[in-house]
């Protein structure tokens, strides 16, 4: 099969990106590198610098059977401070994704959606049907995207699925000598960010809430290895049905402490987190943790790899990395 991935040069998508490669698939990626970085993009695909939105051109000569869609500006706070950027970006550029797919009868796309739809939820844990309430415009892209795959499905015999995932850590580290993890240039996610500060190449971590009504006061996250979240794309591209569009969570089904990702982080690196205790951040629930029955039906998928892994890998990479600086 040959895939396009856009957003291939980021995180998530680089490694979903030669999980594909090492299947024997053929790889395209599409990256206007904005965020993503040109050496992440795996030995063995084509690489295109470029936006989403001037596919059209192009798309035709590349014969693809098949888009996994990543390409994204995915920063909370800044999609409050400069909503315009994302509904141009995440709407208006999946939306030309789409048309120059349908131009040039592209039949299935996987999209990479996210639990920020569904806000705040009462659900626990949170299922598909749960009503989605968007608490940021990143959140709104993300489910403006959502709606858009299901008219295009019904509509043009689009076979499409939305993945929604809630957080992600841990790296690919590659045998052939390319690793894939997080370098973000805003980093806001806290498995990266405990292991800096226990590294001593970040500040303390902030601590926000410690009476939460939870086991330990603090806030409860569901977390999924990357690796795991790119084998549930690998068989959500044998999944779909044209004409349908299906919304598929993945998660743990249970979830780990902020106390207990640092705990981990301390075991793996061998030193302690330096910790400063905060109050609550607004709009924080105390848990949020994703059903993945759906996921286990529809892909026969369900998480392989534990926090400890997660961390593991990640300590890794953050250690290559530095190695390279």
């Amino acid at each position: 099969m040959r895939v396009l991935v856009t957003g291939g040069a980021g995180y998530i998508g680089s490694v979903v990106a030669a999980r594909l490669l090492a299947e024997g698939h053929e790889v395209i990626v599409v990256d206007d590198l904005s965020t993503g970085h040109a050496d992440a993009v795996p030995r063995g695909a084509t690489f295109h610098q470029m936006s989403i939105a001037g596919l059209d051109p192009v798309l035709g000569d590349w014969a693809v059977d098949a888009v996994l869609h990543f390409a994204a500006k995915s920063l909370v706070g800044e999609s409050v401070t400069d909503p315009s950027l994302y509904w141009r970006n995440n709407v208006v550029g999946t939306v030309a994704l789409l048309e120059s797919m349908r131009a040039h009868g592209v039949p299935r796309i996987v999209f990479s959606s996210s639990a920020a739809t569904y806000g705040q939820s009462e659900q626990q844990p949170i299922r598909e049907d749960a009503p989605p309430r968007p608490g940021s415009p990143y959140g709104a892209t993300k489910l403006a995207i959502d709606l858009a795959l299901t008219d295009y499905a019904h509509a043009y015999g689009l076979a499409a699925t939305s993945l929604r995932y809630f957080n992600v850590a841990g790296a690919l580290m590659d045998p052939g000598g390319q690793s894939f993890g997080e370098r973000h240039a805003v980093e806001t996610h806290l498995v990266p960010n405990a292991l800096r500060a226990a590294a001593g190449d970040g500040p303390a971590l902030s601590l926000f809430g410690t009476d939460y009504p939870t086991p330990d006061g603090t806030c409860i996250r569901d977390y999924i290895h990357v690796v795991d979240l790119a084998d549930a794309h690998l068989l959500a591209l044998r999944a779909g049905a044209e004409g349908e569009h299906q919304v598929v969570n993945l998660g743990s089904g249970s979830g780990s402490s902020v106390r207990e990702v640092l705990s981990t982080a301390g075991e793996v690196t061998g030193r302690e987190v330096p910790v400063i205790e905060a109050a609550r951040r607004s709009g924080d629930p105390a848990v949020l943790v994703a059903s993945n029955e759906y996921a286990q039906s529809l892909l026969g998928w369900r998480p392989a790899q534990d926090l400890t892994a997660m961390v593991s890998d990640a300590w890794r990479f953050e250690q290559e990395v530095r190695g390279q600086a």
